[in-house]
């Protein structure tokens, strides 16, 4: 084995921000937009590391931390006894990481793969999950619901609960378009902002998650049935309960009632935890003019991938 390629989609949360780690279902979808990350086995103890946010050398029994590759390292060290050797590591992007499109997910599920495969181990989707999360959890204070990482590693759309796992495969999505207001606020930064309103509103926010679960579930029939009109509909009610949750600012609220103003945009809502990132459409109109930046992405069916060369 001379090198290990692996290829991982991004994603866009469809429906279940913040209530999924609640106890309620969450619907994402893999796009297309890549990570490519390639493993060379090295006959030394050595690990280089070539990324777009940092460059990296060390030993597998001296690592050394380095802030931007958080995610990737604690990967490493999550495998690093089952490692045979040293090795170089190459990631590359089709999108950049401060667009939300699952970034670190995809990253984290990429290197998981990567390594479980140069180690010998398992490469089961439901194994590369298990290890994918223990290492967004050690690097986010235990805090992710891993949505991303499912759509990521299993691919097309997907409908997800955390406790008790249920991942379900469900039909594709009509055309698409998501528009990027510029700027995010990182998901445990905006996690940490929704618990402090929660804690002076315990019991409004209690139910504010079970409307969002139940507009989830909805959603998710209107996905099964091809029932897009609906959907759209969803979308938007969706989107009214991220305001009421705290996290639509101005930024948001302006792509969302702009795209709105379309015929052909069936509903609109932030895709991610909000306070910046992305918002979602259903439908696309290009002759809408709006003054933040679209990022052209449809539905990916394939999940992670691994060739071995």
């Amino acid at each position: 084995m001379k090198k290990i390629k692996v290829k991982v989609p991004g994603s866009i949360m469809l429906m279940g921000e913040h209530s999924v780690l609640f106890g309620e279902k969450a619907l994402a979808c893999a796009v297309d937009k890549y990570i490519h990350i390639e493993l060379i086995p090295l006959e030394s103890d050595e690990i280089l590391i070539d990324s777009a946010l940092a460059q990296y050398k060390a030993s597998l029994t001296d690592l050394q931390q380095e802030p931007k590759l958080s995610f990737v390292l604690a990967a490493v060290e999550l495998l690093v006894k089952e490692l045979p050797s040293g090795f170089s590591l190459k990631i590359s992007s089709e999108f950049s990481h401060t667009v939300g499109l699952g970034s670190s997910a995809a990253v984290t599920a990429g290197v998981v793969a990567a390594l479980s495969a140069y180690a010998g181990g398992s490469t089961e989707k439901d194994e590369l999950f298990d290890l994918a999360l223990k290492v967004v959890h050690q690097v986010q204070d235990g805090r992710g619901s891993g949505t991303d990482l499912v759509a990521s590693i299993y691919g097309s759309t997907v409908s997800y609960r955390v406790k008790p796992r249920k991942i379900k495969a469900l039909a594709g999505l009509p055309e698409i378009s998501l528009y990027y207001a510029g700027y995010k606020t990182k998901t445990p930064d905006v996690l940490k902002i929704v618990e402090g309103f929660c804690a002076n509103n315990p019991d409004v926010y209690r139910d504010i998650y079970k409307l969002m679960g139940l507009v989830t579930d909805k959603a998710e029939q209107a996905v099964s049935t091809g029932d897009w009109g609906n959907l759209g509909n969803l979308m938007n009610n969706y989107q009214g309960l991220m305001d009421a949750l705290g996290v639509s600012d101005k930024s948001i609220s302006e792509i969302v009632y702009a795209l709105r103003e379309s015929e052909r945009i069936q509903g609109a809502k932030i895709s991610g935890s909000g306070l910046g990132d992305c918002v979602l459409a259903l439908g696309a109109d290009p002759e809408l003019s709006i003054s933040y930046e679209q990022i052209p992405v449809a539905v990916s069916e394939q999940g992670v991938t691994i060739e071995y060369h």
